[in-house]
């Protein structure tokens, strides 16, 4: 994670990006490296938010055209995962996408969006919100230790 904070915002997005889809990264790590370093909070939660939600949208856009087998090989999400995450989606809505971003559960839910067929505007509307709070958040707590 050190390495991707030595790009700087760059950096920064891509680690973001990559922990909303393929691996398990923390893109908290970045983000708060950067902040030690007095890089902007405003930028950093933009690009931090553009990142992750575009990487959310990778996720809805696999869950929409994927296979069970992509998804598994990709995302490494079981077929038991994804019909958890689309039995929680169908029971709380798509307001269960403002926590997409909870580790374990946040890329199964954007998945099953893209299998469900959730209007592509109000996916990316509420993961948006979601984000953008944790990411509001994680500066707080940086900034205020």
């Amino acid at each position: 994670m050190e390495i991707l904070a030595e790009y700087g915002y760059l950096g920064l997005f891509f680690a973001s990006f990559l922990a909303a889809t393929i691996l398990p990264l923390s893109s908290e790590v970045v983000l708060g490296v950067l902040l030690g370093h007095d890089f902007s909070p405003y930028v950093t939660i933009f690009v931090a938010t553009t990142g992750n939600v575009l990487g959310s949208v990778v996720n809805y856009g696999l869950g929409l055209w994927g296979s069970q087998i992509l998804l598994n090989k990709f995302l490494g999400l079981s077929a038991l995962e994804i019909g958890k995450a689309e039995t929680r989606f169908k029971k709380y809505g798509a307001f269960s996408l403002l926590f997409a971003w909870v580790p374990i559960i946040g890329d199964p839910l954007t998945v099953a969006a893209g299998i469900l067929k959730v209007n592509f505007l109000l996916f990316v509307f509420l993961v948006t919100i979601g984000k953008f709070l944790r990411y509001v958040f994680v500066s707080w707590a940086v900034l205020s230790i």
